[in-house]
């Protein structure tokens, strides 16, 4: 195993999102992830389709795409956590580990023996990270929260979507933002703690919440609420401190245009045929801008409109006016930049020849991330976890799955 956490192994007792998407991005950087899952049923996503993997004769697998995008670089073992058993071999992979990341509800792995106390007692390397709606403590604690909920709660929706008087009324984001954003800010915590180690020898648990790591994105936003004491609106596509900054209609569609300084504005203008527009003193900072947005951007809108969108687009790079068109996911994964880039990744898979997910954005240059394994079938290293990592004989393994607990 090649990457620069290969020396780490990591349980993964988590299922949906943020935790899975903590443990796929350090798998990819080297990290053996082992994924305990429930026997028949597995993580919850593995029930979230369509859509399904088609196998090589063109039919439906049980393969959902959403269990897919966020599980390759994994190992799934099969494994009841509420037998004696189970919670046992659990236990004894847990003791054999560098990290532990789970989203039972608070209590929930303590219950199956599993908790950080109990298991850093024996493993005191051990870094664990606990991912729930709401985190360890607090009048909410109890609570469970899927991502919809945690975008609603969190102050997302209340700034997403077009303006109250335009209808529509408060808007989700248009993917589990509040979970990915916690798995994002898990693996940074990962890695904090895994340095830590190396350097003290000690492990240390984690608490990260959807709701707290939601509140926190906010930034700017929240930012904005403390200074002026006014909590943000929703605005649509228009942006709260810089204008023009927005979605325009052009002849054949839209064009988002981006103007975040003076000489951008008045390049901008220069291409639209509004040079004069730059220095009316109405619009000559970003302040005044701003104050005076709707007047300007009926003009721009005026201009805009009468061009094709790959003729303006093509105009504005070339004046340095930073743009972009609006893309389907379909035209996203065939753009020549996102190609050159390699986003999209493919890997071979048991089921299919192969199977597309969009892979790691990060490069490095000594240790780039790897792609070794495909997502999981359910259970489909099962023996050879129990094997390996805990010495079981196929006798053994036999036993185990007889009695229901594998």
């Amino acid at each position: 195993m090649t990457g620069p956490l290969s020396h780490i192994q990591i349980l993964d007792l988590s299922r949906v999102l943020a935790g899975p998407w903590a443990s796929q991005n350090l798998a990819d950087l080297g990290a053996n992830v082992i994924k305990i899952e429930r026997p028949i049923d597995g993580d919850d996503t593995r029930k979230w389709g369509p859509p399904y993997l088609k196998d090589r004769d063109g039919n439906d697998t049980s393969e959902t795409a959403y269990n897919m995008a966020a599980n390759r670089n994994k190992r799934s073992v099969t494994i009841d956590l509420s037998t004696v058993e189970g919670a046992l071999l659990v236990r004894k992979l847990a003791l054999k580990s560098d990290i532990l990341i789970e989203n039972f509800r608070v209590g929930g792995a303590a219950k199956f023996g599993l908790g950080y106390d109990e298991l850093a007692a024996e493993n005191p390397g051990l870094i664990y990270c606990s991912i729930t709606g709401f985190g360890q403590n607090g009048p909410y604690k109890d609570r469970g929260g899927y991502d919809f909920i945690i975008q609603a709660m969190g102050g997302l929706m209340s700034i997403t979507g077009e303006p109250g008087d335009q209808g529509g009324g408060p808007q989700k984001v248009g993917l589990a933002v509040s979970d990915l954003f916690t798995g994002m800010y898990a693996s940074v915590a990962l890695l904090a703690a895994v340095t830590h180690r190396e350097r003290t020898g000690e492990g240390q648990y984690i608490d990260l919440a959807l709701l707290d790591c939601t509140a926190a994105i906010l930034s700017m936003m929240a930012t904005n609420y403390f200074i002026s004491g006014k909590s943000p609106v929703r605005m649509g596509n228009a942006h709260p401190n810089v204008a023009p900054y927005g979605l325009y209609d052009t002849v054949d569609g839209h064009l988002v245009i981006a103007v975040g300084n003076d000489p951008q504005f008045s390049r901008l203008c220069d291409v639209l045929g509004l040079s004069k527009l730059a220095s009316d003193s109405r619009f000559t900072n970003n302040a005044m801008r701003l104050a005076n947005r709707v007047a300007m951007g009926e003009m721009l809108c005026s201009k805009i409109k009468q061009w094709h969108t790959p003729d303006l687009q093509a105009a504005l790079n070339g004046a340095s006016v930073p743009c972009g068109a609006v893309n389907s996911i379909g035209e996203v994964f065939d753009d020549p930049q996102i190609k050159h880039r390699g986003i999209k990744t493919t890997l071979q898979h048991p089921l299919s020849e192969t199977v597309s997910v969009a892979g790691n954005p990060i490069r490095l240059s000594k240790t780039p991330v790897s792609y070794r394994l495909p997502p999981p079938l359910l259970g489909e290293h099962t023996d050879e976890v129990l094997s390996d990592e805990l010495g079981l004989d196929p006798v053994d393994i036999a036993h185990l799955r007889s009695e229901h607990v594998i």
